[in-house]
């Protein structure tokens, strides 16, 4: 930092010394911003190659600009309101506004750094204060208002009817009935919720980054393979201080195969009470920002007349209201605490015939589990990962999505690149370029943990009625190649790939006229379905025998090998569906809270797990201080989206099962019917379409082991 101090300096000095430098205009700042230019990069992708940081902000105040003078055009409009003169002007008129926020907030979860944080503290106010000013714009409202009560009138097709009823939703639920009395109320918390959320991610971001285990003895790290002290060795030689030790951080890549492997208690205990702990007290505390963010939204849904904030979420979901999101939970719930009793069990009859002296706690979980795998399955992960290198099961998907859709894909490595080790690949269907897929493969300083997909451009037909296809951004925390040896996945690493392709097909596939109902723009619990829905082809012996090759032989994966992972599918379903359900369950509790109340941590998680009877030796899969996905991610009343997309992928993939899995026919129906369509209709109704029926919980039960 002091390096880059000094040469700020140099240059202030510089331009002072010369005399001739000026101020650039407004003009000339726009003039020399790759925002304001057509981009003649293949497909139109950004050109991160010429994008800076300084470019952002002013590109950010021309898009609200030009998006504002676009409305001002159709409040002042002396034509009655019509669809044509109303709501398509306004789907088109944040052309340039979504142009830059799409680079810049997904470049700030994967590229993040002290002047992208600046930015964002700047940015997300105006973003948030623009956003308001256009839903509570009385006059814009009552325009769109005429048009959806004289909806019966304007001969509108079925998508140009969902867009207008979408619209119009969306302006109810971003306040434009609010009295007048509490617009500046309401404003104030819409702004706040903002930049809480915003800071709660980077104090995540920041104390994961801010830990590493370090240790000089290899002898302590008994059980750990060849590939992960070679990956720790390479970790502690970046640095000087760490250079010939062992160095282990938080990042999940580095952090699961450490609790399944290590033999060493101490050790296990050590990393994972470091990141169960995580932003609780310290510097990077997130316990005031929690207290906050809840009594926000509770006070935020209470001005919308809503008794808590779920509902007032729920209300646009598959789910509808929060009673039905906890039914569906308990259901699952109850099985699945039953099945992680008798794991425990298990575990536990292990620790005590090894005479260890000690009750199973959550850093032994992982541990025992592998243990036990090993010995009841004869399965040892570390056997399966060589038949899925990352470059192997990549091209596992890419077959898949080829005999289900008939799509190929062509690397192009001369696509601008926002990091040098990310790939770009053109997505051909019927010998036309559809997409661009981005796919950002391992962890960085500047990147948050975990794995999600998001869109530099989503697909939609411009105002010249031309098809604009999509660029899409798949990002991953995969484990890094070490040595000689590649980038190797576990089986939870090779679905979150299958996983992350599904929402990315999505988009790909997506076939709508306007941007705010294409692709993945559709409820949150509707929106995990085609993802998961993926998942399911990524171990299907038919699939494995197409792709699953060892990386230094070439030899298919073994039938015995195949037959052992069917045999341990259902194996350790008690613990993955306890620990996701009671982070569900907890996303719950906290907003359908009804009056303001001071949040304690961990009191309040406490008693969140002992009302559902959480076993001690299990805690929930992310605890309230690093919870992402609520407090910072979009996914607040909205976690248990996960179990309920469950019942719809589970439900989805019988109908594969039924017709054979590749079957063209079935294939077509779940295209058509639901890849394509986007939120272009009910989405229970598109389900239907594909499925002739309402989907049932059964063979999710069932599929996880839970009945």
């Amino acid at each position: 930092m002091k390096h880059n101090i000094c040469i700020m300096t140099l240059i202030v000095t510089a331009a002072v010394v010369m005399g001739g430098c000026k101020k650039k205009t407004e003009s000339q700042v726009l003039l020399d911003n790759p925002f304001m230019e057509e981009w003649n990069t293949p497909y139109g992708v950004p050109p991160f190659d010429k994008i800076k940081p300084e470019h952002y902000l002013p590109a950010f105040e021309e898009g609200m600009k030009q998006q504002n003078e676009w409305i001002d055009q159709i409040v002042n409009n002396s034509e009655e309101p019509t669809f044509g003169n109303t709501i398509i002007p306004l789907e088109y008129s944040d052309e340039l506004l979504n142009k830059v926020a799409s680079v810049f907030f997904n470049l700030l979860e994967c590229c993040n750094d002290e002047e992208m944080e600046k930015l964002a503290d700047t940015i997300m106010p105006l973003y948030t204060q623009h956003s308001d000013d256009i839903m509570l714009n009385e006059k814009l409202f009552q325009r769109v208002k005429k048009v959806y009560e004289n909806r019966s009138n304007e001969n509108l097709n079925p998508e140009q009817m969902r867009l207008l009823e979408e619209t119009y939703k969306g302006f109810e639920r971003g306040g434009a009935n609010v009295p007048k009395e509490k617009q500046d109320r309401f404003r104030e918390i819409n702004t706040k919720l903002a930049m809480l959320t915003q800071k709660f991610g980077n104090n995540v971001l920041k104390a994961t980054n801010s830990y590493q285990l370090v240790v000089d003895d290899v002898k302590k790290l008994e059980g750990l393979t060849e590939q992960q002290l070679q990956q720790a060795a390479e970790q502690g030689n970046e640095k000087a201080e760490t250079k010939g030790k062992y160095v282990f951080t938080l990042d999940m890549p580095t952090l699961e195969p450490f609790l399944m492997n290590c033999k060493d208690r101490e050790l296990r205990k050590e990393i994972w009470t470091a990141y169960s702990t995580r932003c609780l007290g310290g510097e990077f505390n997130n316990e005031a920002l929690i207290n906050e963010i809840v009594n926000l939204r509770l006070e935020r849904a209470n001005i919308m007349g809503y008794d808590n904030y779920a509902n007032y979420v729920l209300e646009d979901c598959m789910a509808k209201n929060a009673d039905n999101v906890y039914q569906l939970l308990h259901q699952v719930w109850t099985p699945a605490l039953a099945k992680a009793k008798e794991e425990a069990a298990l575990y536990q009859k292990m620790i005590d015939k090894e005479h260890g002296g000690f009750k199973l706690e959550p850093y032994d979980w992982r541990y025992y589990c592998e243990k036990l795998r090993k010995e009841k399955y004869d399965l040892d992960e570390e056997e399966i990962r060589p038949y899925f290198s990352l470059d192997t099961a990549r091209k596992g998907l890419f077959m898949v999505c080829n005999k289900l859709y008939g799509l190929t894909f062509r690397e192009n490595e001369e696509i601008p690149v926002y990091q040098k080790d990310v790939k770009v690949y053109e997505v051909i269907d019927n010998n036309e370029v559809i997409a661009v897929v981005y796919m950002d493969f391992f962890p960085r300083a500047s990147k948050r943990s975990g794995a999600w997909m998001t869109n530099f451009r989503e697909q939609y037909y411009d105002r010249d009625g031309k098809n604009i296809i999509p660029v899409v951004s798949l990002v991953f925390n995969f484990t890094k190649p070490a040595g000689d040896k590649p980038s190797l996945l576990n089986l939870d690493q090779l679905e979150t790939l299958f996983h992350e392709f599904g929402h990315a097909l999505h988009s790909i596939l997506s076939r709508c006229h306007y941007r705010s109902l294409s692709g993945t723009n559709v409820p949150r619990d509707y929106v995990e379905m085609p993802s998961q829905f993926m998942e399911h082809f990524s171990v299907e012996p038919e699939v494995l025998k197409m792709y699953a090759n060892h990386y230094k032989t070439g030899e298919n994966i073994p039938e015995s090998l195949v037959k052992k992972m069917e045999a341990a599918s259902t194996y350790g379903q008690g613990f993955i569906n306890t620990e996701l359900l009671a982070a569900s369950l907890l996303d719950m509790d906290y907003h359908t809270i009804t009056a303001k109340t001071k949040v304690k941590l961990p009191e309040f998680e406490d008693n969140a797990m002992a009302k559902i009877g959480l076993i001690s030796s299990i805690i929930s899969r992310y605890k309230s201080p690093y919870f992402n996905h609520v407090f910072s991610g979009g996914y607040a009343a909205g976690y248990y989206s996960y179990t309920w997309a469950a019942m719809l992928d589970n439900d989805a993939y019988e109908a594969f099962r039924e017709n054979g899995i590749f079957d063209p026919a079935t294939a077509t129906a779940f295209r058509t019917n639901i890849l394509e369509r986007g939120n272009t209709d009910d989405p229970m109704k598109l389900y239907v379409a594909f499925r002739g029926k309402e989907p049932s919980i059964e063979p999710l039960l069932k599929n996880r082991g839970l009945k």
